[in-house]
């Protein structure tokens, strides 16, 4: 056998396989169980064919800093691991509770964006606040020259005009006149792969219903369009603020269900609500390189 090829070891994980608005998850319990997580490995349980099949896999690690309650890492179908994700943060919450990991309605967790609060309802919901968005282009990160309500770029395809926010994760928000006629396919990764962008970004393309109600699709980096994107939502209602167009309190309407997002304004944090569901529980009888 070639010296490069790397020795294989099947290895049983249980998991958990949740979702929040359609945008779903693999959990694995790193709390009791010891996974070593490498790009491989998580595309190979995020493929819909040959694996369990996610948007991202989510690990519940123990806390590393005093006042939290656990560590949050979150990675992409493609195996990259980003800072942050809201539909996984609420599903987060839900699972450490059935799991037995935790009896508290209000859990701390850090993740490689910051702390991160999670406040599970008696009627299931959840809400998570999401902290101060970043709207400063190097804490995007973004290469931009000052911070402004709207950004334009060249691409392949034409110039493109967008918001650009940070939630802990890169956003771009394109306004749209209809969010179903949106090119999503076409715009998405080429906005997302922008070298201005120097993490990538996630794209929403968001409709503006009303002061109170927005809908809104996104091109997540690393996954491509998803039916729901937490943090994107966050974002647009951010954005939409910016141009005077939002209230305080919105609800974001995406392919697979409904958001309400609060936000009072520059400064101040921004707290999703917003459901987590329980799919099914298993056995992934993976292999990793040893």
């Amino acid at each position: 056998m070639p010296q490069d090829y790397p020795t294989l070891l099947q290895r049983t994980w249980p998991f958990t396989k949740m979702e929040g608005l359609g945008n779903d998850f693999v959990v694995l319990d790193g709390v009791r169980q010891d996974f070593s997580l490498d790009p491989l490995s998580c595309r190979r349980i995020a493929d819909r064919h040959y694996g369990i099949g996610c948007d991202q896999i989510l690990l519940v690690e123990p806390a590393t800093s005093p006042g939290a309650d656990f560590r949050y890492r979150i990675f992409n179908a493609d195996g990259s691991e980003v800072g942050q994700c809201g539909n996984g943060a609420r599903c987060f919450a839900v699972f450490v509770r059935r799991a037995g990991l935790t009896d508290k309605s209000s859990i701390r967790v850090e993740t490689a964006s910051g702390p991160l609060q999670l406040q599970v309802h008696d009627d299931g919901l959840v809400t998570v606040d999401m902290g101060v968005p970043r709207l400063d282009p190097a804490r995007i990160p973004f290469a931009a020259p000052a911070p402004a309500t709207d950004y334009c770029l060249e691409l392949e395809s034409g110039r493109v005009e967008f918001a650009a926010v940070g939630m802990g994760n890169p956003h771009a928000l394109i306004r749209v006149a209809d969010v179903e006629a949106a090119p999503v396919a076409a715009l998405g990764p080429l906005l997302e792969r922008h070298p201005a962008f120097p993490e990538r970004t996630n794209v929403g393309f968001l409709e503006i219903v009303s002061p109170r109600e927005i809908r809104l699709r996104t091109w997540e980096r690393g996954a491509g369009e998803t039916l729901a994107c937490g943090s994107n939502a966050c974002a647009a209602v951010v954005a939409g603020r910016g141009w005077g167009a939002l209230g305080e309190e919105v609800r974001v309407d995406l392919p697979g269900g409904s958001l309400e997002i609060r936000w009072p304004g520059p400064g101040q944090h921004l707290q999703m609500t917003g459901p987590a569901r329980v799919l099914f529980d298993g056995i992934w009888q993976g292999l990793e390189s040893i």
